[in-house]
């Protein structure tokens, strides 16, 4: 090196010099000095400057003008949804190897062990909303495993109310406030209950999340379900559907409608806190249901059972869980901004050996979860210490700059360069014989209401819920209904609960004390098609006729006979050994 250069060095390294982030995470105050956000000492944080004893303030005094810009900026945008959680750090443990389904190293034998972190939350609510709120709960975890980071992005519910991607922000608006009085649908359910009664598929979760379910007490006494349909592929390029399942081992817990008064805001934080702090840490097994692509065939052709489909469920009976590991949480954040405010979870995090399905709402959720992080909190929001991996090896891309970079990778090239060439590891996965049995034509599609819509909920209606839960049932559902300005809208609501069941619809007659139509044959939806419409002007939605083209399509989205290819069909011997019978509800289908 050349005395020039070397007199431009930096004097001990002293310009890569910084406090890490555990340094910062763990020091306590007593070893810390005042500072501007400059690192300038100062005396009292409470000092300004002046002109004179008694005159105005001086736009030099960059302490004053320091504090007040940062706390002017202190918040970022909540999250549209799942705007209030909790959650706490831990550890995953392999506990049943699944190897011959899964090429993930973290499946690959027991006691494999990493890191995770879990936020649970509300979805509709506000980041200052009510813990105890009636509302499904968000499950997503983040594994940091030696293969980089994969989220399960989850509910506490294994269904959700729609299937059809574009739905989401409609149906998430009717959540919200009303955009003209600004009241939620604790005062006017309106919005809400019409909605649900233009999307007929949303019943199912509609009994969920207004039956016991829906109100769980606190975070550690419910389960976690994918709800979407995800591929497992194994070393020999096998591939298996799959749905993931987190059961709570401490059981599971409710509270009632009018309980919920009596608890806190802040409970289920509250809980999940004192208990990780006393020791008492909650944790959760792990499985998968699996299931061949020929399976899945003959699941729609003789049960009109649909993978792709959010409304729908696999049974247990026919696909037992298979245990794979369980996790522990038992370490609270020390700083929740840092820790769980600025976590952020993906559904395309994914690492080898996971690939998704073709399930909509999954794929669509593919784009819009990290679409909303580089909104919300930044470009480079994997950067920030609760989001980035944890990897024995070194990670290298292309991606630089942008708001906020601090791994901004140095002087290496930000191309593929043959000069100073990066690394790179084979390829694990044949995306070809895992996703390619689609060769054919572009279509629009939206889902049509059939018969089979109503089977899970009417098993969970007439076979789950025992008197007493069809009586808090409908108690919860007439309440909430008594805020609905539209009588026409319940109508229609208790005319798709008579396809459920007759007695759930005269039981809700009863309650409400209007007459509902006889059944949904006679309506028309805005939001579905009507595949049990009784004239052909009813079936289309909106009053949709197909001039041009139809969004109806015969197997209403589902894999059909046939629609895996020979070259891309899994093998039907992949589907490992099932084990644990069926650790469910009473029809093992819940």
């Amino acid at each position: 090196m050349s005395p020039a250069a070397a007199a431009t060095q930096p004097l001990d390294g002293a310009g890569a010099k910084y406090r890490t982030y555990e340094d910062d995470r763990n020091a306590p105050s007593q070893e810390t000095l005042y500072t501007t956000s400059n690192g300038v000492p100062m005396p009292h944080p409470y000092e300004t400057q002046r002109v004179g004893t008694n005159g105005p303030l001086l736009l030099q005094d960059f302490h004053l003008i320091d504090l007040l810009s940062h706390f002017d900026r202190e918040r970022i945008p909540e999250r549209v949804v799942h705007a209030k959680g909790s959650g706490a750090h831990g550890t995953f443990t392999c506990t049943k190897p699944l190897d011959d389904l899964c090429l993930a190293d973290i499946f690959s034998k027991e006691g494999k062990q990493c890191p995770l972190t879990v936020r649970f939350s509300t979805v509709g609510g506000e980041s200052g909303s009510h813990d105890l709120a009636r509302d499904p709960r968000g499950f997503s975890v983040k594994f940091r495993t030696e293969e980089g980071n994969w989220d399960m992005v989850a509910n506490n519910t294994p269904v959700f109310f729609l299937r059809d991607p574009a739905k989401f922000p409609h149906f998430i608006h009717t959540q919200k406030r009303s955009p003209s009085t600004h009241l939620t649908h604790a005062d006017d359910s309106t919005a809400f209950w019409d909605y649900l009664s233009q999307n007929p598929e949303s019943v199912h979760q509609v009994l969920i999340l207004m039956g016991d379910r829906g109100i769980p007490y606190g975070y550690r006494f419910m389960h976690g379900y994918s709800g979407h349909t995800l591929k497992l592929v194994n070393k020999a390029g096998e591939w298996v559907y799959a749905q993931f399942h987190m059961k709570s081992d401490q059981g599971t817990k409710f509270v009632t409608q009018e309980e919920s008064a009596n608890y806190s805001p802040d409970f289920s934080q509250k809980d999940l806190w004192e208990a990780i702090e006393r020791g008492d840490c909650p944790s959760w097994t792990c499985s998968f249901q699996t299931m061949t692509s020929k399976e899945a065939e003959e699941l729609w052709e003789k049960q009109r059972i649909n993978v792709f489909d959010l409304t729908h469920v696999w049974p247990q009976k026919q696909f037992p869980l298979r245990e794979v590991g369980k996790f522990v949480l038992n370490e609270n954040a020390i700083n929740y901004f840092a820790e769980i405010e600025q976590i952020a979870f993906n559904p395309s995090h994914m690492i080898p050996g996971l690939e998704p399905s073709s399930d909509p709402v999954l794929q669509s959720r593919l784009f819009s979860y990290p679409d909303a992080h580089r909104h919300r909190v930044g470009v480079n929001y994997q950067q920030l210490p609760v989001n980035s991996t944890r990897t024995n090896y070194r990670m290298g891309n292309f991606q630089r700059d942008g708001n906020m970079a601090f791994f901004n990778q140095g002087a290496r090239p930000n191309y593929l360069s043959s000069i100073e060439p990066i690394s790179f590891r084979e390829r694990t996965i044949d995306l070809d014989k895992v996703h390619g049995q689609f060769t054919t034509d572009a279509v629009t599609f939206l889902s049509e209401i059939r018969p089979e819509d109503f089977q899970a909920p009417r098993a969970l209606y007439e076979r789950v819920f025992d008197e007493g839960a069809k009586e808090r049932l409908v108690h919860n559902m007439s309440g909430h209904m008594s805020n609905c300005k539209d009588e026409e809208i319940l109508k229609r609501m208790i005319a798709i609960f008579r396809e459920v069941s007759e007695d759930l619809a005269s039981r809700m007659e009863k309650a409400t004390g209007i007459k509902g139509y006889d059944g949904i044959s006679n309506l028309r939806f805005n939001g579905t098609h009507n595949g049990m419409a009784a004239k052909d002007g009813l079936r289309g939605a909106n009053g949709m006729k197909a001039k041009v083209g139809s969004s109806i399509v015969p197997n209403n989205g589902a894999p059909e006979y046939g629609m895996h290819k020979p070259g891309s069909r899994a093998d039907p011997g992949t589907n490992g050994v099932r084990v644990n019978g069926t650790d469910g509800l009473k029809n093992g289908s819940h």
